[in-house]
């Protein structure tokens, strides 16, 4: 059995990689948003045309983004959402709405801080976590049904 994971968040930190990593041998295909901040903020504007007010620069690209996040939800087995530190992350809660929508399989990541304020969100997860350490060791356990160590 193999998984397709989407990687959903914050992408201000290497998170991502750390789960691949550490996920290294197992039958996984990742997939996530684009983690170029500047090109998922401009993409609309530089493919569809300027835009003078920037609602609509931001609407653009946020529509053009989301072909992108809803095919890779809609895909995925399994679907990774991480809330970083820095910002707030409406955009996260929102794939993480979706891919509970769909049925998917959630996985939440996020430090103690955010416990209260994601309570709603942990409640439709199947696993919160504090590392990213912690998702690799859930799918490993998911494919292999082994525990750490």
């Amino acid at each position: 059995m193999g998984l397709n994971v989407y990687l959903s968040g914050e992408i201000h930190t290497d998170w991502r990689e750390q789960i691949i990593d550490g996920a290294q041998g197992l039958d996984i295909t990742f997939n996530s948003p684009v983690t170029d901040h500047d090109a998922s903020d401009d993409c609309g504007v530089a493919i569809l045309g300027e835009e003078p007010n920037k609602y609509w620069h931001d609407h653009k690209g946020a529509m053009v983004n989301a072909i992108r996040t809803r095919k890779g939800i809609a895909d995925a087995d399994v679907v990774v959402v991480r809330f970083g530190e820095k910002y707030k992350q409406w955009n996260a809660a929102f794939d993480a709405g979706y891919a509970a929508a769909l049925g998917k399989s959630l996985i939440v990541l996020h430090g103690p801080d955010h416990q209260h304020a994601l309570k709603e969100v942990d409640a439709a997860a199947l696993a919160v976590a504090e590392h990213p350490s912690q998702v690799a060791e859930v799918l490993r356990y998911v494919l292999t049904g082994k525990l750490p160590g």
